[in-house]
């Protein structure tokens, strides 16, 4: 539907049209709402592009993704409740079609949205530190680099993962293996740095092979996690803490399969709490990140940034343990 047809409906002129969508003066009120009437039955809209040249603005918020995935679907809920009733709408945008491995898709995302359809972004896990200036406000979730350059909102992964290796600790175990995430992300790091701690504070010795590298995805955890199972490769743990829900349900899975019952064989681990790890087969214990709240975090520190009040530059919030019926004491 185009302005055209509007005013051809409406029996006015394209600028008479054009005067009422964009709240200028020089049109009489019975033909405003006369216009208006055509625009909500025939629901014309604007164009984006169109509008930002005209005001220097869009109202929009982009939301800029590498793939809608558990982990970026869950933090768009909480941003999309958050800018309810601010006046802005939300563009979400996915421009990572390798599933953002590529470094610098963020960039390219910006470069085709900034200035044109959205005054600023919120950009999901971005690969690369964005500390080069850019038109517009940036807020960064969980990025890869951890928090360098723009302003960025993220969890405790650390204390996360300390908190996960306890649990399994606290229970008994004492061979606990860890599948990891992805080497370039700062979040992988710093849940095997938690992982490592908790070990050492009960004085248990890192043994290297119960450490793997799982990469966040089931495809890329499906090798490492049989090969922490398989006996033949040496004493098999009797519990994982895996860096992500993702990767510790496949776990569960490969475990089934392996004639392995969780949690009485094998207890089980994860990190972020999606909405699949409460309906796994058993449910997930797992460590929640706040993703709902980080969503709106950063919609809140985008919305302040636009408006120029000052803002932290970093802001980590903590997590939680949920325990679920994948844990449980090792056999004896």
């Amino acid at each position: 539907m185009t302005i055209s047809d509007v005013a051809r409906v409406a029996g006015v002129s394209v600028a008479t049209v054009s005067k009422v969508v964009n709240n200028r003066y020089g049109v009489s009120p019975s033909t405003a709402e006369r216009v208006l009437a055509v625009v909500a039955e025939l629901g014309y809209e604007s164009s984006l592009v169109a509008r930002s040249l005209r005001r220097q603005s869009t109202n929009v918020i982009g939301v800029l993704v590498a793939e809608f995935e558990p982990y970026s679907t869950e933090l768009l809920k909480g941003i999309s409740a958050a800018v309810d009733g601010t006046g802005y709408e939300l563009l979400a945008y996915s421009g990572g079609s390798d599933g953002g491995a590529k470094a610098g898709w963020e960039r390219r995302s910006l470069s085709r949205l900034a200035g044109t359809l959205i005054d600023a972004a919120i950009v999901v896990t971005p690969t690369m530190v964005m500390s080069e200036p850019v038109d517009i406000p940036v807020v960064a979730v969980d990025p890869h680099t951890g928090p360098e350059g723009t302003h960025t909102v993220d969890s405790d992964n650390t204390t996360g993962a300390r908190d996960a290796v306890q649990h399994l600790l606290d229970l008994g175990h004492r061979r606990i293996a860890h599948l990891g995430g992805r080497t370039d992300l700062e979040s992988a790091r710093l849940r095997e740095l938690g992982y490592r701690q908790a070990l050492e504070a009960a004085g248990i010795a890192v043994d290297p092979h119960l450490v793997r590298i799982g990469g966040y995805r089931p495809e890329t955890a499906d090798t490492p996690a049989r090969e922490l199972l398989d006996p033949a490769t040496g004493v098999r743990p009797t519990a994982v803490f895996a860096a992500n829900d993702q990767s510790a349900i496949h776990v569960i899975e490969v475990a089934q399969e392996l004639g392995l019952r969780v949690p009485e064989d094998l207890s089980v681990v994860g990190f972020d709490n999606v909405p699949e790890s409460a309906t796994s087969t058993p449910p997930l214990t797992t460590v929640a990140q706040p993703l709902h709240r980080m969503g709106a975090e950063a919609l809140r520190m985008v919305l302040d940034l636009l408006e120029g009040a000052p803002r932290e530059q970093h802001l980590r919030l903590p997590t939680s343990l949920v325990v679920r019926a994948s844990t449980a004491p090792p056999p004896d």
